[in-house]
């Protein structure tokens, strides 16, 4: 039996009971969770508040996810508008059609809306979120694994992707390059080079993403050359691949620019976030030194009698001194003195 290709699901989608769960859908969610699961850690590494990243991709997700498709119908408006489409068919997100383009710029406008609600400068959540992007793209790639969708030419190389024949959506069996597999190797390359390159030169002002989008265009322009499915072609290249190539030059000529006009990072990305970090170190700090001095002075301090006490022990006193000068009983003795005295 030959091995040596990579097989597809025979179905991308699995029920449990009357409830359908899309391979499609379910790597996109994860992909989302993994990606504002980085930026939120690279977010506290940089002086945020846990939670904010989380908090504005309530903003970001949906706006990228209407962007992604938006940009997948405009750009491949025939099976939906063209002759013999479906128009209710483009709002079938779970059978795919994403363009990251209009994801990412759909998505950060709605990342501008929740950083300004929350007076966090946009190019420093960017910066944070960049490598979880890269890494969210990643997983949610495989989706186009279970749809058996965006492969490349055809090839016999042992990882070549199994395709079935599908002759209702014009899919023709055989063993085709595994785009999407190479696509999600160079996104996990691009977070690993997002993450080093910002350790390692300090980014800011938005460079860190920019690296992401200029490092992630140049991997899928070639990627984007290999497919096969249908495209519509400028010059003889397919568009994809001029968006790649333009948002290649732009993020370039950004990363140049930005680095003249405004050099080094934000020194501030939150607001109020390293002041709560501050007083509440100040405060353990002081509660610590309390607790020290009143150890100290338990540990030096003499017992002290109250002052019920102290007059408690003076009247005792004057009243033995008392009886000891009268020869009473308390006193101790009992002298003739005593009785003469009381006689006369």
């Amino acid at each position: 039996m030959d091995l040596a290709f990579i097989p597809s699901p025979s179905t991308g989608v699995v029920h449990l009971g009357p409830i359908p769960l899309r391979g499609y859908a379910f790597c996109i969610i994860i992909g989302v969770f993994v990606g504002v699961w980085l930026g939120n850690k690279r977010w506290i590494q940089r002086g945020g508040r846990s939670g904010t990243v989380a908090d504005i991709a309530v903003w970001a997700v949906p706006f990228g996810l209407v962007g992604g498709r938006l940009y997948h119908v405009i750009t491949t408006y025939e099976p939906y508008f063209g002759k013999g489409g479906h128009p209710l068919n483009a709002f079938k997100v779970w059978e795919g059609g994403l363009g990251i383009w209009g994801a990412v710029a759909l998505g950060a406008v709605g990342a501008w809306i929740g950083c300004r609600r929350r007076g966090i400068p946009l190019p420093a959540y960017m910066d944070a979120l960049a490598p979880g992007l890269a890494l969210g793209q990643a997983i949610g790639r495989w989706g186009n694994w279970f749809n058996q969708e965006l492969y490349g030419r055809a090839t016999d190389l042992p990882w070549a992707l199994k395709i079935s024949d599908d002759p209702s959506v014009g899919r023709i069996g055989g063993t085709y390059h595994p785009t999407f597999l190479y696509e999600s190797l160079w996104c996990i390359g691009v977070a690993l080079l997002v993450i080093w390159a910002d350790k390692r030169f300090k980014l800011g002002h938005g460079r860190a993403f920019a690296l992401y989008v200029a490092s992630y265009c140049a991997g899928r322009a070639w990627i984007e050359y290999m497919r096969v499915d249908e495209a519509h072609h400028i010059l003889g290249l397919r568009l994809n691949v001029w968006t790649a190539l333009i948002g290649l030059v732009l993020s370039v000529l950004y990363i140049v620019i930005s680095a003249k006009k405004v050099p080094g990072r934000e020194e501030v990305v939150e607001p109020g976030a390293q002041d709560a970090v501050t007083d509440g170190a100040e405060a353990a700090d002081g509660k610590d030194t309390k607790t020290a001095e009143r150890a100290g002075e338990a540990g030096t301090k003499k017992p002290e009698t109250t002052d019920s006490g102290k007059e408690s022990v003076a009247n005792g006193a004057a009243k033995l001194t008392k009886d000891a000068g009268s020869g009473s009983p308390s006193g101790g003795s009992r002298s003739g003195g005593s009785r003469s005295g009381k006689e006369s």
